[in-house]
Formats: C-alpha cells, sequence, structure tokens
C-alpha cells in the first residue's frame, strides 16, 4: 500500500517513513509523480492542510496526506500563525522572520514571551473521502531573547524547551522529533493508521 506526503520536503518524508516504518504504509513524495505544492490559500492550518492533500489525491488517484504547522506566540495574538514561514514577506527566509519576530518582541519581559508550534496531519484515502484521518500536535515554550543553537531549522534557534532547557536548535535531533509539534502528531496519527489499514486502499 502508498500513498502520497503533499509536500515536496524530502526531510518531512524522512520523517514519515521513520515512524510509520511498522504500518505496511509505502510513502512517496508527490514530486516523484510530478506534482507541484498546492497554493495555500486556507484561513485556518486545517483548511491548508486539506487543499494540500485534496490536490495530492486528485492529481495521482492514491491517498494524500497533508500537514500545516506554524508558531503561535501569546504577545502576539497568535502571530506569526498560518503565515509562520513567511512573516518577513519571503517565503521560507529562517533569518529574516526570526530577525522580524524578535523585533517584535523587543522588551517583552521573559514571563510574558509564551509561546507554542502547532501541527495538523490530514489523511485523505481518496478524493471524495468525507471522514479524513485528522490528529493535531502542540509544543509548548517561549521565545528567547536571541538565538541559541545550530541544529533545526525555521524559527528552532529562538524556541525554548523549558523542560529541556534549550532552544530547539540545541536539542538533539531524534529527541526533538519525538516531542514537537509534528511529532506528537505524527505518533498520534500512527495508531489511526495501524487500526485503520485495512479500510485504505
Amino acid at each position: 500500500m502508498k500513498f502520497i506526503i503533499a509536500s515536496s520536503n524530502h526531510g518531512k518524508l524522512d520523517e514519515f517513513r521513520d515512524l510509520f516504518g511498522d504500518t505496511g504504509f509505502a510513502f512517496h513524495a508527490q514530486s516523484e509523480f510530478g506534482v507541484a505544492d498546492a497554493e495555500e490559500i486556507g484561513a485556518t492550518f486545517i483548511e491548508n492542510a486539506l487543499i494540500k492533500a485534496r490536490h495530492a489525491t486528485h492529481a495521482t488517484g492514491l491517498p494524500a496526506l497533508g500537514d500545516d504547522s506554524g508558531l503561535c506566540v501569546d504577545a502576539l495574538g497568535g502571530a506569526p500563525g498560518l503565515y509562520s514561514a513567511r512573516y518577513s514577506g519571503v517565503h521560507g527566509n529562517a533569518a529574516a522572520n526570526i530577525d522580524k519576530l524578535l523585533y517584535a518582541l523587543d522588551g517583552v519581559p521573559d514571563a510574558q514571551r509564551g509561546a507554542h508550534f502547532y501541527c495538523v496531519l490530514v489523511l485523505l484515502r481518496h478524493a471524495d473521502d468525507a471522514q479524513p484521518l485528522v490528529a493535531e500536535g502542540v509544543w509548548e515554550g517561549r521565545i528567547l531573547e536571541a538565538p541559541r543553537g545550530s541544529g533545526g531549522f525555521g524559527y528552532d534557534p529562538v524556541f525554548l524547551s523549558p523542560e529541556h532547557g534549550c532552544s530547539a536548535a540545541e536539542l538533539d535531533p531524534a529527541l526533538k522529533n519525538r516531542i514537537s509539534h509534528r511529532g506528537r502528531a505524527l505518533a498520534a496519527l500512527h495508531d489511526r493508521l495501524v487500526a485503520l489499514r485495512g479500510s485504505i486502499a
């Protein structure tokens, strides 16, 4: 059995393969089928995940998994949120996004710098699936005043994991993948996939 990861990010594909290796599913990036990224025009994380999954399953005829995620900062009313990847105006410019975030939080005391990463995963078994599988993951933390660490990606250097006392960019990659928002969503989806394996063609 195979299904499509509705993303061109091969790092995500590796994560899915690592966690779901015991489910009997084969995972393929949509780019392997010549499918381009869908335009993210949803007003919520789950809408964008559905758009991605529906785009991939329509194009390939195979079950598809879409995801959307972002950083939500309490003092900024949940921003950058849905626009995390393009917060600075340029999609995927992590350094510029971090600079804008730290500027917005300049002078905000540590106690008020609470934040969380959020991820939602949506699995469509076919293009007309009216009951998609949905899994969510949340990773609570705080925003540091300056970047720390060289690992990870995105906002990891300024996201403090309080239970570990270090930034996400300073965590061992295997540990980070297990406790992160995406790791928690993947773990929740894993159990549902195993239970529903027989219903997915």
